[in-house]
């Protein structure tokens, strides 16, 4: 798959054929192919070509789309911004990856000398730019992709994704889900994100199909949305999939439509897809990837064993082994770091050699994530190597407990953290909010964590909070909770 030509295939396969929607616009194929075809006119004009960076600062809308592929056809890459990003933040993005070019909601400058253009520009409310008559650059190893880490160890870093991991990953993923032009996405995530823009934005335009932008998930609307836009599938993050599983029992929406969701970002919680499952009538896979791996790696099977607290088994065309510290593999059932190899592998960091050559080591890319392959091949994931809580030398993994107290009824979610310790090194702190409608107590937590977990592994301290924090993704934000926690004790 090109994408650069990709909006000129759907406009002549299927001119009259839906493609995107958001809540102020619906473009047809035709539609879409001008929008962008006048995009990459008014890019060219600036001086726009091959090997710039074009930065996108805008929250979910068409004309993120359209502005990342008019970027691809003139052979330039795009760095998505999250557009909640102070000025400071954003000003490190745009320098670090010389940005050219920035789109943002009102054209106001952000930082620096980079030129601004307003979205508004890009759907014809100013007047100037026309049809981009050029070639089309198609180059499996030009930059396509620009996505920024999210920086909880220092600044953030920007992953090099070129054409061909773009492609083999959309090739991978639509073949796992079976995507047909029937299919219609439904898009709740951010777009600054590689999940995103691979999941619900290339995967269902390649296979053909249609797509649904929503601003972001909303729970109000969420339902609403479904019944009456009749998606057939939508990628979201566990929190999301635990706040609809805690809606009152009386909430029964129409949900025929759905052929599957998709659950990703972080491992969920053991039984929360099961039960989401059972209460909504349509099947929830699990998978696991990195924006260094262009989105995904595994995926737990639609025509097969979908395996409960797993994420699945690699992607076709992709290899997933667990390591020990030196790089050696270790057989199943042995918890190690994770490492990925495929032609969705990233080509680096930008600008950064030395913090390549340790994730991208052996053609091996080092996750920095903890799990398990069982005897059938599935993964597991129980936590980061940096969140790994060492107790009086025990290694002691904060999945493991999350998943006991997420167990309990009254739980929604649940974060655990290593506190400093002066004899043990490290104790086990837990976070825990509970559901709107159920309340749970210290005392009941902890003695139900009693019965089923070792004494070493059990939380020292249990804080109930209304709702965890979360960074952009919709992830808990682990980092706050720390910062949290070092502020009980300064």
């Amino acid at each position: 798959m090109r994408f650069s030509s990709l909006p000129d295939r759907r406009a002549t396969q299927a001119p009259d054929a839906p493609c995107l929607a958001d809540a102020g616009a619906s473009l047809t194929n035709r539609q879409f192919h001008d929008r962008v075809l006048t995009a990459a006119g008014i890019f060219s004009e600036i001086g726009i070509g091959r090997g710039d960076v074009v930065a996108i600062m805008l929250p979910n809308q068409v004309e993120f789309v359209v502005a990342m592929f008019a970027a691809w056809r003139l052979g330039a890459a795009v760095t998505p911004l999250n557009p909640n990003l102070t000025a400071q933040e954003a000003a490190h993005q745009l320098s670090d990856s010389n940005a050219r070019l920035l789109i943002n909601t009102s054209g106001a400058p952000v930082a620096g000398q980079v030129q601004t253009l307003p979205a508004g520009a890009l759907r014809g409310d100013v007047q100037f730019g026309a049809h981009y008559r050029g070639p089309t650059v198609e180059d499996p190893s030009a930059l396509a992709l620009l996505i920024y880490t999210s920086g909880t160890t220092g600044l953030p870093k920007g992953v090099m994704l070129d054409h061909a991991n773009i492609d083999a990953m959309t090739d991978m993923a639509r073949h796992a889900t079976q995507i047909t032009p029937a299919d219609h996405c439904l898009l709740v995530l951010p777009l600054f994100h590689v999940n995103g823009i691979v999941v619900s934005i290339l995967m269902p335009l390649a296979a053909g199909s249609q797509v649904t932008i929503r601003a972001r998930f909303d729970i109000e609307t969420f339902f609403t949305d479904v019944e009456r836009l009749r998606p057939s599938y939508f990628s979201a993050v566990p929190t999301i999939y635990a706040m609809l599983h805690a809606l009152p029992e009386h909430i029964k929406p129409d949900t025929s439509s759905l052929r599957f969701g998709v659950c990703g970002a972080a491992p969920a919680p053991a039984g929360l897809l099961a039960g989401f499952e059972a209460r909504f009538g349509f099947p929830v896979v699990e998978g696991y990837g990195l924006s260094e791996g262009t989105c995904g790696s595994t995926i737990n099977p639609f025509n097969g064993v979908r395996k409960a607290g797993t994420v699945g088994l690699p992607f076709p065309g992709q290899r997933v082994a667990i390591a020990d510290v030196t790089g050696r593999h270790l057989p199943a059932g042995v918890i190690g770091e994770v490492l990925v190899q495929g032609p969705n592998v990233m080509r680096g960091y930008l600008g950064k050699p030395d913090e390549t050559a340790k994730t991208l080591v052996n053609g091996w890319l080092r996750t920095g994530d903890l799990g398990r392959i069982d005897a059938d091949g599935y993964l597991s994931i129980v936590g980061r190597l940096k969140e790994m809580i060492i107790r009086g030398g025990e290694n002691i993994y904060p999945k493991e407990i999350e998943d006991v107290l997420n167990a309990f009824p009254a739980v929604q979610e649940s974060a655990v953290i290593g506190a400093p310790h002066d004899t043990l090194g490290e104790i086990v702190v837990a976070y825990v909010a509970c559901r709107q409608d159920l309340h749970a107590t210290v005392e009941e937590l902890d003695a139900h964590c009693a019965e089923r977990l070792t004494r070493y592994k059990r939380p020292v301290a249990i804080h109930l909070l209304d709702s965890l924090p979360k960074n952009a993704m919709g992830k808990i934000d682990k980092p706050k909770l720390r910062a949290r926690l070092k502020a009980q004790y300064e």
